[in-house]
């Protein structure tokens, strides 16, 4: 990619299960979702060599153009789709096709100018995949125990206990799994061990923390509260002062960081007195917890980035 941003083309890429609606250099291009699509999607591209696509994360159906484009060496970048939304609605743009939202995701690329997404390595897929993987397992195991309590008929008792006893094979065998890619992957199994030397820190908080966030260890402290959608936002207006609130950046690193900070909040020597100290000055239980996960978060981007960091829990 060229450093004169000002030669850079934003290209807008709407990403569905079955198509894909470019917009490039002001022309609208819609290709199938396929590998057929991907290679003239890369030989529409090669016509702009200082191109940069600007999509949306699709939760899945984004994974193999972006794994085309990566090898392909074009400069991508990956978005929140709740901030592409703001975007749109603050240019006035409340209609949606999928026309219209790539040519959203061009303008949003020529006015926010965001950096390119790097390619994940292969052992980073297969983390977020199975970390992925089981917690929808334990989702839905969650939702068949509940609902066996409620069954009467005896046919539908085993029915479920079968059903559950599967689940909770599935979920442990995707465990086994997890462990074994640890054991293969020394780079991967060394970043999990640091985080687990924080006191309400896991093996299963590290790894989803870890899938999620692979930018940890390389961000400042604002970058990884705000990457995590745990910084808290401001709502001020003239005297008026409203409740600070979160949101945006990637639920799942807040999923992965609620048990570990309920744990830290009660075991951990230094995060213990932190929370202690916020309940004690009126803060509620939720507004503390919450900040007990950005310390948590900041303190292993912090022992990430600097490996001759001594924890003191």
């Amino acid at each position: 990619m060229s450093s004169n941003t000002s030669t850079i083309i934003y290209a807008g890429l709407d990403i569905a299960k079955l198509n894909l609606q470019l917009h490039l250099a002001g022309r609208f291009y819609d290709l199938p979702n396929t590998a057929a699509g991907h290679r003239r999607l890369l030989k529409l591209l090669k016509a702009h060599p200082a191109v940069q696509i600007i999509c949306e994360a699709t939760g899945g159906y984004e994974r193999k153009v972006v794994e085309a484009l990566h090898q392909a060496v074009i400069c991508l970048s990956i978005l929140n789709p709740a901030r592409v939304r703001h975007f749109a609605r603050a240019q006035g743009q409340r209609a949606k096709t999928d026309r219209i939202d790539a040519a959203v995701l061009s303008a949003y690329g020529q006015a926010l100018q965001p950096k390119p997404t790097p390619a994940r390595t292969e052992s980073e897929k297969h983390l977020a995949e199975l970390v992925r993987r089981r917690v929808q397992l334990l989702e839905i195991l969650v939702a068949q125990r509940q609902q066996a309590e409620r069954l009467t008929l005896p046919s539908l008792r085993r029915q479920a206990k079968s059903l559950i006893r599967r689940l909770e094979a599935d979920v442990a065998q995707i465990e086994e799994q997890l462990q074994e890619l640890r054991q293969q992957t020394p780079e991967l199994d060394e970043r999990a061990q640091k985080l687990q030397t924080i006191t309400g820190v896991g093996a299963t908080t590290a790894l989803a923390v870890l899938a999620e966030l692979p930018e940890l260890g390389t961000l400042n402290r604002t970058q990884t509260a705000a990457l995590a959608g745990l910084a808290p936002h401001p709502r001020e207006s003239g005297q008026w002062q409203g409740r600070r609130t979160i949101g945006g950046g990637r639920a799942e690193v807040r999923r992965a960081l609620y048990m570990a900070a309920l744990v830290a909040a009660r075991s951990n020597a230094v995060l213990k007195v932190f929370y202690q100290r916020l309940r004690k000055v009126g803060k509620p239980a939720k507004v503390a917890l919450t900040a007990v996960m950005r310390k948590l978060l900041v303190l292993m981007n912090h022992i990430l980035k600097n490996p001759s960091f001594e924890l003191q829990n």
